[in-house]
């Protein structure tokens, strides 16, 4: 057993790298070492492919694809898990050891239900042996996770989630067997703020109670100086800074970690009293907003599905209630609201995906439900989606080049060598390599697979574009370059977006109009800088307060 002054965990000059065609091996992590106490909680930042993930699956063998540990040792109550069986292994995974992945929907099998996929991780780790006594724990398991009615949730399977109700199955899984340490990699990313707090307040509490010590791997420096004693700054593999947590981010030292601490959202959109935001921000008068035509309008918008509770019965449930709302042409609209609120489910009948139970939504003058076929085609090309999971929005079978190129292709714009100069120009828009365009969505990190979806949605230089959390895969830097982006193709081509977000830090960076929603109905709307000084709504004023990272100062 550990003492409090012995650590439960000690990396030893970690090396790890993956193999590519030919033999050869591209390090990943170069010699990296920390140490974590019992009960501690570590933070590690850094941007996409810095080596964080890499690390986080290397710590239990379960590095992804060709991946290797190359050099170093992984100490654990003792043990080396950079040199244990796979039989050992298997013992400390879930037990002592558990593992909140980043991508909910391909962490979940579809095919199976919330309950059974639960229920497998108890009967794994043997935390209950009778049929009843697994499912009473499964709900538990649920409900401390932050889910309501767990109950009647385990019939459900993951596509009838939203993303941040997945990540909480997810979370609840790792959490199950009280393991003395957890590994969550971008636990919250998917998660509104509220209910980030209320998880990573339960994460604290079990910390605080059980000694259970966690390594939090995020790209929300706020986050992280609110909810770990210590940081580690990654980049390109190495460990750059560390330290603890606040004087990292009140002080940084290392030039890379001073530009991840001016563009965190977190920290960025407080910087807009004095005029310091890193990111250029929407800076639309009231006057100019009311004066704008309307590109999107919604009127008493209802969407009810029938959720089954039985063999031969289902159950009404209005995921959207009499919604109506207008975004003048050429601005921004944020709608934001808790996971669950209707926020997707709007999304997805501007778009088509939905039909709706009620209401009328007209783009551009024309009302969608009396389209034809021809109309809508011509109105798709015109309105393009970022959706939330970037995983399951591409294609693991086509290559970069193909998915981004795929809209030019549907819609016959361009010649081959048209297309693919496009393609290569995409790229440098949304700060991606040129090199990775032979590559394939499983071979790219979560925020490299959201900028692949950003740019196919750049791709046919849409009038719309509707942004379902496009950004919260992202690290903070590419996230600024993204955010810096859309306002330059804005105001180059007087593009209008609908951009569907949990992060308010965001939305005062980006948008020009805010509509908060609750429980699939808008309960405020005004502009952006109404909403966030004075909330009219207890509700909006929640969300506000939950906003990470609001009591940390940042760097100079």
């Amino acid at each position: 057993m550990n003492d409090s002054k012995t650590p439960l965990l000690r990396i030893e000059d970690l090396s790890v790298g993956f193999q590519v065609a030919g033999g050869e091996i591209i390090p990943a992590v170069k010699k990296l070492n920390l140490e974590l106490m019992p009960g501690e909680t570590l933070a590690i930042v850094g941007e996409s492919g810095s080596g964080k993930s890499t690390t986080a699956h290397a710590i239990i063998n379960l590095l992804p694809g060709t991946g290797r540990i190359t050099g170093g040792r992984i100490m654990f109550d003792g043990q080396d898990l950079a040199q244990a069986s796979e039989a050992e292994l298997e013992a400390v995974r879930g037990k002592n050891i558990g593992f909140v992945p980043q991508d909910p929907m391909s962490n979940l099998n579809p095919v199976w239900s919330v309950g059974f996929q639960v229920e497998e991780t108890i009967r794994a780790n043997g935390l209950a042996k009778t049929k009843q006594d697994v499912r009473a724990k499964s709900i538990e398991v649920l409900a401390q996770a932050g889910l309501t009615d767990a109950a009647s949730r385990m019939k459900q399977f993951p596509h009838q989630f939203s993303g941040g109700m997945r990540q909480r199955v997810l979370i609840g899984i790792g959490l199950a067997a009280n393991p003395r340490l957890l590994i969550a990699d971008e636990p919250t990313s998917a998660l509104d703020v509220t209910v980030q707090r209320g998880i990573l307040d339960h994460l604290q509490e079990r910390t605080a109670n059980q000694d259970t010590a966690v390594i939090l791997i995020t790209h929300d420096l706020g986050l992280a100086a609110e909810r770990a004693e210590r940081l580690v700054v990654m980049y390109r593999g190495q460990v750059v800074e560390s330290g603890p947590s606040r004087e990292i981010l009140e002080n940084p030292q290392h030039p890379y970690t001073k530009r991840l601490v001016q563009a965190a959202p977190s920290l960025s959109s407080r910087r807009l009293v004095s005029g310091r935001a890193s990111v250029k921000v929407s800076s639309m008068s009231t006057k100019q907003i009311a004066d704008a035509d309307s590109a999107i309008e919604v009127k008493d918008l209802t969407k009810v599905f029938a959720i089954r509770s039985g063999a031969f019965r289902s159950t009404p449930l209005t995921a959207v209630d009499q919604v109506s709302f207008t975004v003048p042409r050429g601005t921004t609209t944020a709608l934001v609201g808790e996971s669950g609120s209707g926020k997707s489910t709007v999304a997805k009948m501007l778009l088509g995906l939905e039909k709706p139970t009620s209401g009328s939504i007209v783009i551009d003058g024309q009302e969608v439900d009396l389209l034809g076929k021809t109309d809508m085609k011509s109105l798709r090309r015109r309105m393009q989606p970022v959706f939330q999971d970037p995983y399951g929005s591409l294609d693991p079978l086509r290559s970069i080049t193909a998915t981004i190129a795929e809209p030019l292709v549907t819609h016959k714009v361009g010649t081959r060598a048209e297309r693919q100069a496009r393609v290569l120009e995409l790229l440098d828009q949304v700060s991606l390599p040129r090199s990775i365009a032979g590559r394939y969505p499983g071979e790219l990190s979560g925020g490299q697979r959201q900028r692949v979806a950003v740019a196919r949605a750049l791709a046919l230089r849409p009038d719309i574009v509707i942004l379902d959390e496009a950004v919260s895969a992202l690290d903070v830097l590419v996230q600024a370059q993204i955010l810096e982006l859309l306002n330059d193709l804005q105001s180059e081509y007087g593009l209008t977006y609908l951009f569907i977000t949990h992060d308010l830090a965001v939305v005062r960076l980006i948008a020009d109009r805010v509509c908060v929603m609750n429980k699939g109905r808008i309960v405020e709307a005004a502009t952006t800088q109404e909403v966030f000084d004075h909330p009219r709504e207890e509700y909006t004023q929640k969300l506000l307060d939950a906003i990470p990272g609001a009591t940390v100062k940042f760097g100079a």
